[in-house]
């Protein structure tokens, strides 16, 4: 005689579809988000009353830090190699613009020797980035 075991039921769900559709979305949401890291220059901007709103992507812009360390497409960069590099940019430029963004610490003689070099590099024209003052 043979005796029919005991079947053994578990109250434990099934996890593991579960487990399945978590990596899924997981594996959705690492390919379908990008991920931007922006780095980030703390300046402070000098303030001018007469100070113009003028946004273009195309200009060519010179950070100097309150270090006056030069920044330049978000890499720090001596003097030598900015000329080189604006002189490059400034071919493929219609306007032949500079326009250096400056911290209000920096001291004027690395402010002069930024206007200097570019127009060294064959810049035509430079703006200084300034915010509008508030006071009227």
């Amino acid at each position: 005689m043979q005796f029919e075991g005991y079947r053994r039921n578990s109250h434990v769900p099934n996890l593991t579809p579960l487990i399945d559709i978590v990596f899924l979305l997981l594996v959705f949401f690492m390919l379908t988000s990008h991920f931007v890291s922006e780095q980030f220059i703390n300046i402070e901007l000098p303030e001018a009353e007469t100070a113009e709103t003028k946004k273009n992507s195309k200009d060519l812009q010179v950070i100097i830090r309150s270090d006056g360390v030069f920044i330049y497409q978000d890499k720090a960069v001596k003097s030598e190699d900015l000329v080189i590099l604006l002189t490059r940019d400034l071919l493929k430029q219609k306007d032949k613009l500079v326009r250096i963004k400056g911290d209000r610490s920096t001291h004027l003689g690395k402010t002069v020797e930024l206007i200097d070099l570019s127009r060294k590099a064959g810049a035509q024209g430079i703006d200084i980035i300034t915010l509008k003052s508030s006071a009227q």
